[in-house]
């Protein structure tokens, strides 16, 4: 902990109120994933034919799953987050109580709940059962070697999710859920990279943990290229030059953020992001559509 955060932990000495826990609750729901996927899947949604308001659902259930999802990730490390130290965690610099954070995260999941089927049953049942997967990440399944079905199943929920909603109720293509799938594996390694020695401090013995920061930081871009490469050569019809052009810059991104560990122990994660970023822009730009017409 910084001397920064410590005088202000010693000096309050108790939770934030008003303004300061406001910010402080902005930053314990993981701001920057939440924001990347919210607007990830709002483009999907548009690419895929929903109208203005049909986006808007989209991206406001996504949001709320996103927000609880975080915040339950802070509540529920509360106790090792502080016992660790780690700076960049609300809680554990004494700005929240773990248990404000809670009902955060149950509120932003009861919001979840209508906003998901309000594109019926079946397209809502989708989107929660990601939502699930990845609160049970958050409860446990994070330790265990199963740490990447979570990541795996949440952000392969998410192209079926948009689809489903949609008039019809069409599934996406095979392509469109193996690349997301794979993106969630990607982004799963990422994202635990800088915290791999931390973990096993702690007894989080998750997959990437076992494997350990060497070998993820080498395995980091195959789930992303695959993905893109997933994304180039899934639809029908050759790929076109710009097609083989943006399969060359996911390349260099995805490279680039583990090469740069060393220096930012975030560089992986934001090369996974913007990998998952060009693939969206790669749907953008494509004329197939990934809804299976029935």
């Amino acid at each position: 902990m910084t001397s920064r955060w410590a005088g202000r932990v010693r000096t309050a000495g108790r939770p934030g109120t008003g303004l300061t826990m406001v910010v402080a609750l902005a930053r314990a729901c993981h701001p920057g994933p939440t924001a990347a996927v919210t607007v990830l899947v709002g483009a999907l949604a548009l690419v895929c034919g929903h109208d203005a308001a049909g986006c808007a659902l989209v991206a406001a259930a996504v949001l709320t799953g996103q927000l609880s999802i975080g915040w339950c990730n802070d509540a529920a490390d509360a106790a090792r987050d502080t016992a660790a130290g780690r700076t960049g965690k609300p809680v554990a610099e004494g700005l929240l109580a773990a248990r404000t954070v809670w009902a955060a995260a149950w509120t932003a999941l009861a919001l979840c709940v209508p906003l998901s089927l309000a594109f019926g049953p079946v397209a809502g049942g989708v989107h929660l059962t990601g939502v699930a997967a990845a609160w049970a990440y958050d409860l446990g399944l994070k330790a265990t070697v199963f740490s990447w079905l979570p990541y795996a199943v949440g952000f392969g929920s998410l192209p079926p999710f948009v689809t489903l909603g949609l008039p019809g109720a069409p599934w996406p293509a095979w392509w469109a859920v193996l690349a997301a799938a794979l993106l969630g594996c990607g982004a799963h390694l990422a994202n635990v990279l800088p915290d791999i020695q931390d973990d096993l401090a702690a007894g989080v013995r998750g997959w990437p943990q076992r494997l350990g920061a060497a070998r993820v930081r080498a395995l980091v871009p195959v789930p992303l290229l695959l993905a893109t490469v997933t994304l180039v050569l899934g639809p029908p019809g050759a790929p076109g030059p710009g097609e083989w052009a943006a399969l060359a810059v996911a390349v260099a991104l995805a490279c680039a953020g583990p090469l740069a560990a060393n220096r930012s122990p975030k560089a992986p994660f934001a090369g996974a992001v913007a990998v998952a970023a060009l693939d969206v822009l790669l749907l953008l730009a494509t004329t197939t559509t990934i809804t299976v017409v029935p």
